[in-house]
């Protein structure tokens, strides 16, 4: 696969980068393995120092960093101005909150004592060089929300950045370098990904992460699996979102707008199948669908756009085939439905939300990776905590009510990582994320993050005398 940036707005490649040789990723794992040694020992104080300067810095290239990926990948503007402060936010937060989420435990003296020591503790040591491949969907967020706990940890990273934005993933590097951490504790690797697996057996890479595509989540475990090295996984989603009779309709169809077009309708958290009681369907459903055939599509570089392109011609194309078979098979196309009028340059695809959803259609099981909504009616709570379950993802999901005990029902029975009320899922350093089912294992975010990559160690002192 080629390493390039190319425009999604015009289809035009911008600049293209060649891949690093064997002798080059040598020289990078060498480096990353002399850094480790040295950065694993340093305190708290300075890694802390050094995540803060790294924020700062970000800050600084706020508006430079955005162009760089909305250029890449075809995010809004806008949207992506606001991935880079949050990128910062999450830096300060984990410079603020490490030391004490990787504090030595006490474990109970009764306990101490049973087990014949005069003393214990947890301790949580670094693990060493760990892999990150990542996605192209938000190239500054997918990869500081993995670094900025790993460094804080004392550990130090390797970068597999998608191919497509490449641009990002070495101003990543750079930023790092000028916020002074020591060399080799951050590097870009420009590979394809046919290098990876060399990368992944290298003893010298402890452990992986991997965020993406079930397909190269498969890949990356059954590699590590072989040899033994941990992994965190975090893949696809096709998060439900429930409306139930006591809900907010009008604020519930406004705000599931946006949490199905975020980032173009390419986020792995994006609600994707909207299930709504049959009491509120139909005044949902036209609110959703007034709120979505208003959208304005276009140049993602200008300020008043609400989506722009797909990221590939490929992701388009995936998108139009899964369209295709659900209108086929008996689905309605409430809006949208195909790409704009006169769109003949960029891969861009109108909002879309199609109704009467059947089993046998495409759609109902896989991850649409676009701005693309699925409408369910269903009549009753059992009724969509199933349809809800009938995915082979468990990311993240939403839900709608203002009943006590359908939100008990929900927490209970929803299978997925996170459950949302009365607001769409988003990610927040304070708070795990990740899946389970086919979305993946392990967790990113929040003290289960950084001790992900963690060595955690059992310290046991017997009587000194």
């Amino acid at each position: 696969m080629a390493i390039a940036t190319v425009n999604p707005a015009t289809g035009e490649t911008l600049k293209s980068f060649g891949a690093m040789g064997p002798e080059e990723v040598e020289r990078r794992l060498a480096t990353a393995e002399t850094a480790f040694a040295g950065y694993r020992t340093t305190g708290f104080d300075e890694r802390t120092r050094l995540v803060l300067r790294a924020a700062d810095l970000l800050d600084g290239d706020r508006d430079d960093i955005a162009r760089t990926m909305t250029l890449e990948m075809g995010k809004p503007i806008a949207a992506a101005r606001a991935e880079a402060a949050k990128c910062a936010k999450a830096m300060r937060w984990y410079a603020e909150h490490a030391a004490a989420l990787l504090a030595d435990e006490e474990p109970a003296q009764d306990d101490v004592h049973d087990s014949g020591a005069e003393r214990a503790r947890v301790h949580y040591r670094p693990l060493g060089v760990v892999l990150a491949v990542m996605p192209w969907n938000f190239p500054l967020w997918q990869v500081v929300r993995f670094a900025a706990p790993a460094l804080m940890a004392g550990n130090v990273g390797l970068l597999k950045h998608a191919s497509n934005v490449p641009g990002t993933a070495l101003y990543l590097e750079d930023l790092f370098r000028r916020a002074g951490f020591p060399e080799g504790c951050f590097q870009t690797l420009l590979i394809g990904s046919d290098g990876v697996e060399k990368v992944l057996r290298d003893r010298r890479v402890a452990a992986a992460t991997l965020t993406g595509s079930e397909p190269a989540g498969r890949s990356v475990a059954a590699i590590c699996g072989d040899e033994i090295k941990k992994t965190v996984l975090e893949l696809g989603g096709s998060d439900p979102y429930l409306v139930l009779p006591s809900a907010d309709v009008e604020r519930a169809a406004r705000t599931a707008v946006t949490a199905r077009v975020q980032n173009n309708g390419q986020s792995c958290i994006a609600a994707k199948r909207f299930i709504v009681h049959t009491d509120v369907y139909d005044a949902f459903a036209e609110q959703f669908t007034a709120g979505m055939r208003e959208l304005k599509v276009g140049d993602p570089l200008l300020e008043d756009t609400d989506v722009g392109p797909l990221a590939s011609e490929q992701g388009r194309t995936d998108l139009e085939e899964l369209v295709d078979d659900a209108v086929r098979k008996g689905a309605r196309a409430l809006c949208g439905g195909g790409r704009p009028e006169g769109s003949d340059r960029g891969w861009f695809y109108l909002p879309t939300v199609l109704a009467g959803i059947t089993a046998d259609m495409r759609i109902h099981q896989e991850e649409t990776f676009g701005p693309v909504a699925t409408l369910y009616r269903v009549r009753d709570l059992d009724e969509a905590v199933s349809v809800a379950n009938d995915s082979p993802f468990g990311l993240s999901s939403n839900v709608w009510t203002r009943d006590s005990a359908e939100v008990e029902r929900c927490v209970r029975d929803l299978q997925a990582g996170g459950v949302f009320f009365n607001g769409m899922t988003a990610s927040h350093p304070a708070f795990p994320f990740g899946g389970i089912k086919r979305s993946g294992y392990g967790r990113e975010l929040s003290g289960h993050g950084i001790r992900e990559f963690c060595n955690v160690t059992t310290v046991w002192h017997g009587a000194s005398s």
